[in-house]
């Protein structure tokens, strides 16, 4: 979870990427939760590869960690150098059972991950595989090739960006004979070069399949990722804070409603995700992420992420705003 996350910007300018909330929660806290429910034995240690992201930020993740029963650790990636390099900026993490997930795919499973495979590839059906790396099986659903970006249909079961490995030593092995050897493509060390080498030498990959994949790579689909996340919870009472206040307004769920929010002849909802202190009046919001210490007044909001201590007045369908910004249309 090292990268820029220049496509989500100005949000990412002042919120790492995967700290940026979905529902209510940082989007890395749903993952690792998510992959905890899965995992078929307790999980140890969730060890975060980072950018310099602060002290602060640093001690929420280990939060997120201790509140799963796990040790949190931290391991710094200052070089953009490919997904091979950033899961050995971990590698005192890589022993025994290993799970490797990249900070902006959520997804929604309902099965639990079966730890005697020696190797498990998560993988989603799409209609447009070209930009995507994809596996192909063979009759007894064991992969037999990976294909990055293929431009001819070869197969639509794309790599969402979770893998599986029984044997963690073996992998940080095979890792590491590719920064020793200087074995890149386009200038970076590639997770699915090791993927190939170990095909090769005999470990079987099978795929995993989710019910749902979803991607939060830019405003729009971190978006539609919220509205599909509130639908997953809708109906957990914890998704609406005992604190906010309302007058003459009302909450059309799902949606997730902060601690001290006060709504104020305003509509709120569907799929709108309202922070911790915010205030909204004479205004109608749906399909929004809004983060904390936000004000908006006499507004009409969708499609659209405000971050925190924004004042927003007026109308739009398709705002992208950062943190202490004012907007007066």
């Amino acid at each position: 979870m090292a990268g820029m996350g220049k496509r989500l910007r100005p949000h990412t300018l002042t919120t790492p990427k995967p700290l940026i909330p979905i529902a209510g929660k940082p989007m890395v806290q749903w993952i690792v939760e998510d992959i905890t429910k899965v995992c078929d034995e307790k999980v140890d240690e969730i060890a975060f590869v980072v950018g310099r992201f602060g002290k602060e930020a640093e001690g929420n993740l280990i939060k997120v960690a201790e509140k799963l029963g796990a040790k949190g650790t931290i391991h710094y990636q200052d070089e953009a150098l490919g997904t091979a390099h950033a899961i050995m900026c971990a590698k005192s993490a890589l022993t025994g059972k290993v799970v490797v997930a990249f900070a902006d795919t959520l997804f929604k499973a309902d099965f639990k991950l079966d730890s005697s495979k020696e190797g498990i590839i998560w993988v989603q059906k799409v209609e447009d595989p070209r930009p995507f790396g994809v596996v192909k099986l063979d009759k007894d659903n064991v992969i037999t090739d990976f294909v990055e970006k293929p431009q001819q249909f070869v197969s639509d079961l794309a790599i969402i960006g979770i893998y599986y490995f029984k044997d963690g030593n073996y992998l940080k092995k095979e890792l590491q004979y590719l920064l020793d050897n200087n074995i890149r493509e386009k200038g970076e060390y590639q997770l699915t070069n090791a993927l190939e080498n170990m095909k090769q030498k005999g470990i079987k990959f099978v795929p995993g399949k989710v019910a749902e994949w979803l991607d939060c790579g830019n405003k729009d689909a971190t978006v539609y990722t919220n509205q599909r996340v509130l639908e997953f919870n809708k109906g957990n009472a914890s998704m609406i804070s005992k604190t906010y206040i309302a007058q003459n307004s009302s909450i059309i769920e799902p949606c997730f409603i902060g601690e001290n929010v006060k709504l104020i002849n305003s509509k709120i909802g569907p799929h709108a995700s309202i922070g911790d202190n915010c205030v909204i009046e004479n205004s109608e919001v749906k399909n929004c992420i809004v983060q904390t210490s936000t004000r908006i007044v006499g507004a009409t909001l969708s499609n659209s992420m405000l971050g925190n201590f924004v004042e927003f007045y007026g109308k739009s369908s398709d705002a992208s705003i950062g943190d202490y910004t004012t907007i007066k249309n």
